[in-house]
């Protein structure tokens, strides 16, 4: 799945020295990070998205839609800006674990593809990402 929603950044007020930037989104409860300067903390944040919404995606739970940028108000010296996830493509690049599945096919399809060497896992493989718009 792909979503869009906005994050809310802003630096440590108390110290003007501190580079940490932190980031949130506030329609994603919890959704909290911080980073060594701006390009980390979108990329922390873009990170901390994925997780949080493949477990919502993974437990059943159900994905707020986003909330319009301008109903999101933000403290003095914050700034938001939007962040893309596609949970499809996260769980491509962190789940790379093989798991094996049984398959069932008639006999004269795996007689043909052993006698021409086609990897049949590869195959599918394929098909499916074809199929999940991966």
């Amino acid at each position: 799945m792909r979503y869009i929603y906005t994050a809310v950044l802003s630096r440590n007020t108390d110290d003007p020295t501190d580079p940490t930037i932190y980031a949130r989104i506030p329609d994603l409860d919890g959704c909290i990070t911080t980073g060594k300067d701006l390009s980390d903390a979108i990329d922390q944040i873009t990170d901390a998205a994925s997780v949080w919404l493949c477990s919502a995606e993974d437990h059943g739970d159900p994905v707020v839609p986003s909330t319009d940028q301008d109903a999101i108000s933000i403290p003095s010296g914050a700034f938001k800006t939007l962040i893309k996830v596609d949970t499809n493509a996260y769980r491509a690049l962190t789940d790379t674990r093989s798991v094996r599945k049984n398959v069932s096919l008639p006999a004269w399809m795996a007689i043909q593809a052993g006698r021409k060497g086609i990897n049949l896992s590869q195959v599918l493989q394929e098909a499916l990402l074809e199929r999940l718009d991966a």
